[in-house]
C-alpha cells in the first residue's frame, strides 16, 4: 500500500500555532505501529498549517522514511529557486494550498506553483471546503497538475470535482472522519469518470478530524471499487508521485481460464452398438 496522506508532528522542531491549536506529538514510530497490520510501502507526508514553511521536519522524515516516501509542502512565495531544486532532491514532489485552515494570497500562490512544476515538475495539492471549488476555476484552470485532498470534504463540490476529475485531476480517498457527504456515492462517482484519479491516504494522525483513520476505511474503499483496489490504494498515487509502480502480488492477477478442449467429449454409445461375443461366465471359486 502507498499512503497518500500522512501527517507526522516531530517534538524536535518547532510548530507554528493555528487557530489557537497546536497538536501533540505523531511520530513516525507512531505512525507505524498504528499502520501495522497493512503492508505500506510508501507515501506521502504532507505538511500542515501548524508546520508554516519551515522546511527542516519535512526533510528529517524523509531522510529516515526512505525512497520510497515524498514530501508535500509550504512555501514561502520568496523561496529561492536553488532551495526548490534541494527540496526536490530530498523527496518533495507537491506544493500545498492549505485553503481551509490559513490565510493566503492566491494569485501568489498561483505563481509560485507554476513556478515549483517549471523548476521541479511539482504539482499542486488543494486542501479547500468543497463549496470554494467552483469560485477558484480561474486559478485551477492555470494549474498544470493538481489533486484535491479529502474529496472535496463534501456532497456540494461533487459535480465541479467530477468535471475536475474529467480534465485530469486527482483527488485523495482519505479523511472520511472530516467529510459531510456519502463517502462510497463519491468514490464510485469519482471512479467511474476516471480509474487513475483516487489515490488512498489515511490522513493520519487525523488532528482535528470528526474521526481519525479506520481500518474499516480500507476495507470499505475495497468495497465500492473492487478488482480496481489496487489502483486506489497504491498504482495510482506512485505514478503521481513520479515513483515506479509495483508489481502486483501473484494472489492479485485475473483468474486462472480453463485450457480450451482440443477434442470433442466421448459421446455415449447405444447398447445395440456394443461389440457381441459369447456371455461372461462366472471365475471357479478358489477355496483357501
Amino acid at each position: 500500500m502507498f499512503d497518500a496522506h500522512v501527517h507526522l508532528i516531530d517534538p524536535r522542531f518547532p510548530l507554528v500555532e493555528n487557530e489557537g491549536f497546536l497538536p501533540p506529538p505523531y511520530t513516525i514510530v507512531d505512525y507505524r505501529k498504528r499502520m501495522s497490520r497493512f503492508d505500506i510501502g510508501g507515501g506521502a507526508v504532507v505538511s500542515g498549517s501548524f508546520q508554516g514553511t519551515d522546511q527542516r521536519f519535512l526533510r528529517a522524515a524523509l531522510a529516515e522514511l526512505g525512497e520510497d516516501w515524498v514530501g508535500v509542502t509550504n512555501l514561502h512565495p520568496d523561496t529561492s529557486d536553488a532551495e526548490i531544486v534541494a527540496l526536490s532532491k530530498a523527496g518533495v514532489r507537491a506544493l500545498r494550498f492549505n485553503l481551509k485552515r490559513a490565510a493566503v494570497d492566491i494569485a501568489e500562490l498561483t505563481m509560485l506553483a507554476l513556478r515549483v512544476h517549471a523548476l521541479a515538475g511539482w504539482h499542486v495539492e488543494l486542501y479547500i471546503d468543497g463549496s470554494m471549488l467552483g469560485s477558484l476555476e480561474p486559478v485551477i484552470n492555470k494549474l498544470p497538475a493538481l489533486s484535491v485532498d479529502h474529496m472535496g470534504m463534501s456532497d456540494e463540490c461533487l459535480p465541479y470535482l467530477l468535471n475536475l476529475v474529467d480534465r485530469g485531476a486527482k483527488v485523495k480517498a482519505s479523511g472520511f472522519g472530516r467529510v459531510t457527504m456519502n463517502v462510497r456515492a463519491a468514490l464510485r462517482r469519482v471512479h467511474a469518470v476516471n480509474p487513475a484519479a483516487l489515490m488512498f491516504g489515511s490522513d493520519l494522525p487525523g488532528t482535528r478530524a470528526g474521526r481519525p483513520f479506520r481500518d474499516a476505511d480500507v476495507e470499505l474503499i475495497g468495497e465500492v471499487i473492487g478488482p480496481d483496489v489496487h489502483r486506489v490504494l497504491e498504482d495510482n498515487a506512485r505514478a503521481f508521485y513520479g515513483l515506479p509502480v509495483k508489481a502486483q502480488p501473484a494472489d492479485t492477477a485475473p483468474p486462472t481460464r480453463p485450457l480450451p478442449r482440443i477434442q470433442p467429449p466421448t459421446l455415449r454409445l447405444d447398447r445395440s452398438d456394443l461389440p457381441t461375443g459369447p456371455e461372461t461366465r462366472p471365475l471357479p471359486r478358489i477355496d483357501p
